[in-house]
């Protein structure tokens, strides 16, 4: 019975020729490279993520590669996200739990690096939590209540795009809550995150570091841009008159809740790309993954095309092939 081969892995160019099935991730960038054949499934097309069911084999710890002076950041890039495919099938296959918070300066840059973890792995596995405004029955419950609903089940990852700190943050800065509410907070999120880390979760906390200029110019790009004029809102344009009184509310915040069990990482993000990986290839060192080698998965043959008569093409509806 014929079969075909997929493989999926750091291992491509060692296989036959069956690597083409295997994961297209990105865009073709690079070039002439004796190891570069894993990366090319995520240079390919970065749009477009083909997911594949499948099982890997357990290798040694990863070793970082250390760029080049005159990297590629698209190139990093790749080889960063195909990491986190790897890491992504440990997390799935021995059942761990990662929250990685992602919390900072307005314009920062917090949502591109999301977008650029995210972009090449399984949503069912690691997803983005983004919370609204409390509504009125959520004011009256315990504080850490509906992130609590949000926590990662057994071979998950979550990705906060600000969390529970709003309270040290927006609400503190902006009145939201009672000075006796933040005091609270700030007591009690030390104990909560403690728990949740002796519970078996990797907690993984990021603070976006930008100065005054660079968010500026950020906040003008966002005012001149159509496209990108949703990510500023009437609560950002507020937050920019108060940069000290932000900076006051991080730096307290900072002492109460920068622990050596859960420690604050700060990256800094004033070049947005190296902020992005900067901060990926710290993320992937969190967490002892192992390099994943796949095992082969035979592809069975179609099934066969008997009597069967296919309903006529002019009885549906077809979307217009303007392009």
């Amino acid at each position: 019975m014929p079969t075909t081969t997929l493989y999926i892995g750091r291992d491509f160019h060692n296989q036959p020729n069956g690597h083409d099935g295997a994961l297209v991730l990105g865009m073709q960038m690079i070039k002439n490279r004796k190891s570069a054949e894993p990366e090319e499934s995520v240079l390919r097309d970065a749009k477009e993520v083909t997911a594949v069911e499948q099982y890997w084999h357990g290798d040694d710890r990863p070793k970082p590669r250390k760029p080049s002076r005159n990297y590629k950041y698209v190139e990093e890039l790749a080889h960063l996200q195909f990491e986190l495919i790897k890491l992504q099938e440990w997390v799935r296959l021995h059942g761990l739990k990662v929250i990685v918070l992602f919390e900072g300066r307005d314009a920062a840059g917090k949502g591109g690096a999301i977008k650029r973890i995210i972009e090449s792995l399984n949503p069912r596995i690691c997803r983005v939590v983004a919370l609204g405004t409390p509504t009125e029955r959520q004011r009256g419950q315990w504080y850490f209540q509906r992130y609590v609903a949000e926590l990662p089940a057994r071979g998950e990852i979550v990705l906060f795009d600000r969390s529970w700190y709003n309270r040290s943050g927006v609400e503190r800065v902006m009145g939201f809550c009672t000075e006796d509410e933040y005091r609270e907070f700030l007591r009690s999120c030390p104990l909560f995150e403690e728990m949740l880390v002796r519970s078996g979760i990797y907690l993984i906390k990021y603070w976006f570091s930008v100065n005054d200029e660079e968010q500026e110019r950020r906040f003008q790009e966002r005012i001149r841009n159509p496209i990108k004029r949703w990510k500023l809102s009437p609560m950002d344009i507020e937050s920019r008159k108060r940069w000290v009184e932000y900076s006051r509310a991080k730096d307290e915040m900072f002492e109460h809740t920068d622990r050596k069990r859960n420690p604050w990482y700060v990256v800094n993000a004033d070049d947005k790309k190296r902020a992005r990986l900067n901060c990926i290839r710290h993320l992937l060192q969190q967490i002892p993954y192992r390099d994943m080698r796949p095992i082969e998965i035979e592809v069975p043959p179609r099934q066969p095309d008997t009597d069967y008569k296919r309903p006529k093409k002019s009885t549906q509806r077809f979307v217009p092939q303007v392009y």
